[in-house]
């Protein structure tokens, strides 16, 4: 091992990481796992890590080692989709889709007008990513350029690797939500040009779905991503049968839904598309061309009765794909619960979910998806140390499970699908602890 530096950090505990696709390269090839692990930190990124006694050997005698008995390591998870203006209404009843957004966002998202209570709602939303394990997420704002000002700034005070953007939004809106294609471009122009790769931020050109943006509106959308190559687009897509046939109505001319954002450029391999529920063979074709991605939220399609998503069929056609927990029409920031409701949408379809495929979505599958596996999703040495602390017993249920599993895979499955917030015991970005829980340990 290399010379440390004074400030390199070791932890200890049970560590597992995925390396490939499994359905790509197989289960048992497509992770990697040491049950008593060794990792080092030294500088924000991951320097080495291995078999925690073969490790020993070659540490300095005095170097002061963090040990997590009864936890396991993993990389920090990735939210391929999800809402920060809409923390304050998560869990609200009774409606799909189009009434959703009527009845409920539109109304929240008119408060971040005010720039005092986007930067209340920011910092609430990281600290329940951060409780949740999640490290990285890609984040709607609202129509508002203060809305993603106070998201950055908030990240940017907690270091973390995130990316967001202004909705652009001119038309079948209320007035005070709405843009114009020239204010749309001029205010993502300028948030681009003040966050865009500033510390660990991206920015991401965010119309809300074509449905709320004119031609010249989606144009401009196109216009951005052509000047600024290395930007994302955010957007959504196929979520809701009224919805699609919505889209056909507003764009005669185009051949489906996603052909409207094809035709105004803004596929491509940082593009995001969030739900894919109602995709056809020719569109799964043309996403994977692209090399677009889709971003799987199983939460919010069955909240909002949207449809299952087919995973299957994206693994066909070799489309990337990640996983979003959609809050506020998902009902939980927890990844680890979004995994249940993502295992529960398989079965309904006749089809199971691994639990090493699942944490492929939650990690690895969601950097590959976001352009950012040489940065984050891994425990590989060069990689970020963004990472969490699981705890096996951190409920008196979870820890009597536990005791009855038999493999890896169980006790991964067990997490996947009892675990939540608690399960989290610590969070960490670029090396340093930016959540610990308080609460004890179930012995």
């Amino acid at each position: 091992m290399k010379q440390l530096q004074p400030t390199a950090q070791a932890y200890r505990a049970s560590m597992i990481y995925s390396i490939a696709d499994p359905a790509e390269v197989g289960l048992e090839e497509s992770y990697r796992y040491f049950d008593d692990g060794l990792m080092i930190v030294e500088e924000g990124r991951i320097a080495a890590i291995g078999d925690a006694e073969e490790m020993l050997k070659d540490l300095p005698s005095d170097m002061q080692i963090t040990h997590y008995p009864g936890a396991l390591i993993a990389p920090g998870f990735i939210d391929t989709h999800i809402h920060f203006p809409q923390t304050g209404m998560i869990a609200s009843y009774g409606e799909q889709l189009l009434d959703w957004l009527n009845n409920y966002t539109f109304p929240t998202e008119q408060n971040f007008e005010d720039g005092e209570h986007a930067s209340d709602v920011a910092n609430i939303f990281l600290t329940e990513l951060l409780r949740n394990g999640t490290t990285t997420a890609l984040v709607f704002g609202t129509v508002h350029p203060q809305s993603v000002d106070a998201f950055f700034e908030a990240s940017e005070a907690r270091n973390l690797r995130m990316i967001a953007g202004k909705v652009m939004m001119d038309r079948n809106a209320p007035e005070a939500l709405t843009d114009t294609p020239e204010s749309s471009y001029r205010d993502s122009k300028a948030l681009i040009e003040r966050w865009h790769g500033k510390g660990r931020l991206h920015y991401a050109v965010t119309p809300r779905f074509a449905p709320t943006s004119s031609d010249e509106q989606l144009a401009a959308a196109g216009q951005l991503l052509r000047e600024y190559p290395d930007l994302y687009m955010h957007t959504h897509l196929s979520e809701n049968t009224n919805e699609i046939a919505w889209v056909k109505e507003l764009f005669p001319e185009q051949n489906g839904y996603l052909d409207v954002y094809d035709h105004f450029e803004l596929l491509g391999e940082r593009s995001v598309f969030a739900h894919g529920v109602h995709l056809c063979d020719d569109e799964c074709k043309r996403i994977a061309e692209t090399d677009s991605t889709i971003a799987f939220c199983p939460t919010s399609n069955l909240f909002l009765g949207s449809g299952l998503f087919n995973l299957p069929k994206m693994e066909a056609h070799k489309i990337k794909v990640g996983l979003g927990t959609d809050v506020g029409a998902g009902t939980s920031f927890s990844i680890l619960q979004t995994l249940n409701e993502a295992y529960k949408v398989m079965q309904l379809q006749g089809v199971k979910l691994h639990p090493f495929k699942s944490l492929y979505l939650a990690t690895l599958g969601g950097a590959k998806a976001l352009k950012l596996d040489d940065k984050i999703g891994s425990l590989e040495p060069g990689s970020e140390a963004d990472f969490i602390v699981m705890d096996y017993n951190c409920t008196p249920l979870m820890s009597y499970r536990m005791k009855q599993a038999k493999s890896l895979e169980e006790r991964l499955f067990v997490l996947m699908t009892l675990g939540d917030d608690r399960a989290i015991k610590e969070t960490f970005a670029m090396g340093e602890s930016v959540y610990q829980r308080e609460a004890e340990s179930v012995s």
